[in-house]
């Protein structure tokens, strides 16, 4: 399967931070910022974690809501919430399966070592889940303001 703009948002299923299976089809009729990031706890991460939830009521606002998606666990999710006060909900795409149907699961290179993760993007869904934009291989300062944007000028 692949993601195409303008196209209907590959369907998953996912247990969420406590453990509650979440779909896609479960916000049917909002706006999904459905974001894709390598690692709970890391730098860019929690970096990129904290602006959407500082411009979670923004988002709200648009009738938007935000999900991230990692391979973490879904306790570590937890702890990741408790850590940083996310009002969002964060899914465990342990065997990273969601990730390859939207094609964020990506042969990476660091420090001369090759290995498979994910690679951060984030997906813009309309109320009729329908992937309206994406953004790959994104750069985390100015990238929530960015999303925000796009949903604010275009749905």
């Amino acid at each position: 399967m692949t993601v195409e703009v303008g196209k209907k948002a590959p369907e998953f299923t996912l247990p969420n931070q406590s453990g509650n299976q979440v779909s896609l089809a479960d916000f049917k009729g909002k706006h999904i910022v459905l974001y894709f990031y390598p690692k709970d706890m890391t730098p860019g991460c929690t970096t990129e974690a904290c602006d959407f939830r500082d411009q979670y009521e923004s988002f709200a606002e648009l009738d938007a809501v935000i999900i991230g998606v990692s391979p973490d666990p879904i306790d570590r999710h937890q702890k990741f919430i408790d850590k940083h006060d996310l009002p969002f909900l964060l899914l465990a795409d342990e065997d990273h399966k969601v990730a390859e149907d939207y094609g964020v699961w990506k042969l990476k290179k660091n420090f001369g070592k090759e290995y498979y993760g994910i690679e951060r993007s984030t997906f813009i869904i309309d109320k009729d889940g329908n992937l309206q934009q994406e953004f790959r291989k994104v750069k985390v300062k100015g990238h929530v303001e960015e999303a925000l944007t796009y949903i604010r000028e275009n749905l």
